[in-house]
C-alpha cells in the first residue's frame, strides 16, 4: 500500500476506533469515509455503511441521501420517504474498494453488471448477501414513492477506489462504458462511474476531516466599526451566483446542508414568502431589485481574512437566510449578473456573541421560542459536562456544530455525538420511546417538550450517550452480531430498565447523579456491559420469534406491539 495512504489510514482507524479491523476492511470503511462525506459532512460511523460478508456483488460500502440525511438501511428509508411530503433529492451512491496498487477491467465489468440487477426490478440471478438485499429494498422503497419526486429522477454515483496511482486510458473506457450501460436503465436522472486514485482519495480525505471553508470574491463591502468582542466585521453586496457556486455549493454542485446547522430553522418549502421569493427571481425586472427586496444573509465564522476585494472564510455557518439561501440555489438558472444579495459576515470565537447573533436575527421574523431553542445554554452546558465532567476513559463529547472537533486529532470520532444521535438515545432510554424513533420528526415534535430542559440533569444526557456508545463498541468490535443493529434503541431502553427498574428517572439532582452512576459503573465496565447486553438477547430473540415471520427486522423494531413484547420479556426475566 502507499506509504502516505498507510500513514492516513492508520489515522483513521486510531480516530474512529477501527484497529481491530483487517487491513482490507479497513480500507473499505476509510475509503466509505472518504467517498460519503464528500456527499454529507456531518459525522457518521463509515463502518456501518460497510456491506462485508460474501456475495456482496463489489459493492463495499453503500449510501442514500434522502433530502440530504445519510441512511443505509431499507426500513430507515423507507420510514424517512413515508414522513416527507416531497423528495427534493435521492442521491445513491456505491463503493467499490481495493487495497492494489492498480485498476481493473474486470472489477469494473462484474460491478456494472451486478448494479444492473440490483437497480433492477427483476429477480437477482445469482445468490445475494443480506446486506445486498437492503440495497435492492432501499431502492424500491424510493421507486415505489417516485410521484414525491418535486425534481429529477434519483442520481447514482459510483466510485471504485483503489491506491493506484492513475487511471490509464483503457479503464477510463470502461467506465465510461460501465457508466452509459447504468445510463441506458433509464432509472437515474444521472449516473457517474468513476475511478479514485491515491491522489483523490487523500485530496477526499483531507477534505473530510475539514471545517468548512470558502473563498469568493466582494467587490461591493463595507467594514463595520470595531465591535466588543468580534473580531472583524463587514456587510456588502454580493452576486446571487457568486453565493450559489463558491458558497453553498460543494465539490460536486451540491447544496452545503451544513452550513445550516446553526440557523434554528430548516428549508420550508414553497410557501408564503419563498414563493414570493421564487417569483421575484424569475420575474426579468424584479430580480434586479432582488437586494433590496431581502433582507439578505448573515454569516458567522470563527476565521475570517480579507485581503483587498477577496473574502476567505473557515469554520463558518449561514446563520439567518436559510430560506433565501435554498430558494437562490433551486433557482440557479434566473440568476442574472445583476441579481445581488446582502451579505453581512461577522467573525467571532465569543459562543455568546454567537447566541446573540441567533437570537436577534430570527426574532426579526416569525419564529417560536421554541425555535430558538437550539442555541440554549443547556446544550452548552452538556457539552462542558461531557468533555470536563469525566476522566479521560470516560470521556465523550458533545458536537453542538458540525464539524466542531474536525481538527482535534486528540479526539476519537467514536466518542462524538451530534444533538440528533443524542436526541433519538435519550428518547430510547429515558422516555421510552425506542419504536417511535423511525418516525423521528414527528416524535419530536410530540415529545420535544420534554428535551433538553434547564431542569433535567445532564448526567440523564451523557449516561444516554455512555450507553450508545458503548453498544455500539460492542457491534463495532463484533462482540455482538450486527445483525441486531436495528433493535439497538430497544437495547438502550431495556439497559435502562435492566438496571434503574421501570417508570419516569428523578428530577431530584442527587437522585439523578446516584442512578446515573449505578448506570455507569455497568457501562463503563467492558466486561459488565457485554454481560448486560448479552443477557438482553435472550429476550430480545424471544420478542422477534413471537412477530410474523416474514417481517424483517428493520421493520419489527419500529412497531410499538414489539416494542411492547420485548419490555415484557425483560421484565419477565
Amino acid at each position: 500500500m502507499d506509504v502516505v495512504i498507510g500513514g492516513l489510514l492508520r489515522e483513521f482507524q486510531e480516530v474512529h476506533a477501527l484497529g481491530e479491523l483487517p487491513e482490507s476492511e479497513a480500507f473499505e470503511a476509510f475509503a466509505a469515509f472518504c467517498v460519503l462525506s464528500s456527499f454529507f459532512e456531518d459525522e457518521f460511523n463509515p463502518d456501518a455503511f460497510r456491506t462485508g460478508g460474501g456475495n456482496d456483488l463489489g459493492i463495499d460500502a453503500f449510501g442514500i441521501l434522502i433530502n440530504g440525511r445519510l441512511l443505509n438501511d431499507a426500513a430507515e428509508v423507507r420510514a424517512e420517504v413515508d414522513s416527507v411530503p416531497r423528495l427534493m433529492s435521492v442521491d445513491i451512491v456505491i463503493v467499490q474498494a481495493k487495497t492494489s496498487a492498480g485498476f481493473d477491467t474486470k472489477v469494473i465489468s462484474d460491478l456494472a453488471e451486478n448494479l444492473v440487477h440490483v437497480a433492477g426490478s427483476g429477480p437477482l440471478p445469482y445468490a445475494a448477501s443480506p446486506d445486498v438485499t437492503n440495497v435492492r429494498e432501499c431502492l424500491t422503497a424510493v421507486y415505489e414513492n417516485i410521484a414525491k419526486l418535486t425534481g429529477d429522477l434519483p442520481r447514482l454515483y459510483v466510485r471504485y477506489v483503489t491506491t493506484g496511482s492513475r487511471v490509464a486510458d483503457m479503464i477510463a473506457q470502461k467506465a465510461a462504458s460501465a457508466q452509459e450501460r447504468l445510463a441506458r436503465l433509464d432509472r437515474f436522472e444521472t449516473v457517474e462511474f468513476q475511478c479514485v486514485t491515491q491522489r483523490e482519495l487523500r485530496i477526499l480525505y483531507r477534505r473530510a476531516t475539514s471545517k468548512a471553508t470558502a473563498e469568493f470574491h466582494m467587490p461591493k463591502q463595507v467594514p463595520m466599526p470595531k465591535i466588543p468582542d468580534v473580531q472583524q466585521a463587514l456587510q456588502g453586496l454580493l452576486p446571487a451566483a457568486d453565493l450559489v457556486r463558491q458558497v453553498l455549493s460543494d465539490d460536486a454542485g451540491r447544496l452545503r446542508k451544513t452550513l445550516f446547522n446553526e440557523n434554528v430553522r430548516d428549508f420550508q418549502g414553497y410557501t408564503g414568502v419563498n414563493a414570493e421569493i421564487r417569483d421575484t427571481l424569475r420575474d426579468h425586472e424584479e430580480r434586479r431589485r432582488f437586494a433590496v427586496f431581502n433582507n439578505g444573509i448573515t454569516i458567522v465564522t470563527r476565521y475570517l481574512r480579507v485581503v483587498g476585494e477577496d473574502v476567505h472564510l473557515k469554520d463558518f455557518q449561514i446563520v439567518n437566510g436559510c430560506q433565501t439561501c435554498h430558494v437562490l440555489f433551486d433557482e440557479q438558472a434566473s440568476l442574472t449578473h445583476d441579481v445581488h444579495v446582502t451579505v453581512r459576515i461577522v467573525c467571532t470565537q465569543n459562543e455568546a456573541v454567537i447566541d446573540g447573533i441567533v437570537s436577534a436575527t430570527n426574532r426579526q421574523t416569525v419564529i417560536s421560542d421554541e425555535d430558538l431553542s437550539a442555541r440554549e445554554e443547556f446544550h452548552r452546558l452538556i457539552e462542558e459536562y461531557f468533555e470536563h465532567g469525566r476522566d479521560k476513559p470516560r470521556r465523550l463529547y458533545y458536537e453542538r456544530r458540525s464539524k466542531q472537533y474536525s481538527d482535534r486529532k486528540d479526539v476519537e470520532k467514536t466518542r462524538i455525538i451530534g444533538r440528533a444521535q443524542l436526541t433519538r438515545a435519550y428518547l430510547a432510554m429515558f422516555l421510552d420511546e425506542p419504536a417511535r424513533l423511525g418516525h423521528y420528526k414527528s416524535l419530536v415534535e410530540t415529545r420535544g417538550t420534554e428535551l433538553f430542559k434547564d431542569s433535567q440533569h445532564p448526567a440523564y444526557y451523557y449516561t444516554a450517550a455512555a450507553t450508545w456508545y458503548r453498544l455500539e463498541w460492542l457491534i463495532r468490535n463484533r462482540r455482538i452480531d450486527k445483525a441486531y443493529s436495528p433493535a439497538r434503541y430497544h437495547l438502550l431502553s431495556a439497559a435502562k430498565l435492566r438496571l434503574l427498574g421501570d417508570g419516569p428517572v428523578s428530577a431530584n439532582p442527587r437522585t439523578a447523579e446516584r442512578d446515573c452512576e449505578r448506570m455507569l459503573e455497568v457501562i463503563w465496565d467492558a466486561n459488565a456491559s457485554e454481560q448486560l447486553f448479552a443477557h438482553l438477547l435472550g429476550p430480545l430473540e424471544r420478542a422477534m420469534r413471537a412477530e410474523p415471520g416474514n417481517i424483517p427486522r428493520g421493520e419489527m423494531v419500529r412497531t410499538q406491539r414489539f416494542a411492547d413484547r420485548f419490555r415484557n420479556e425483560v421484565l419477565a426475566g
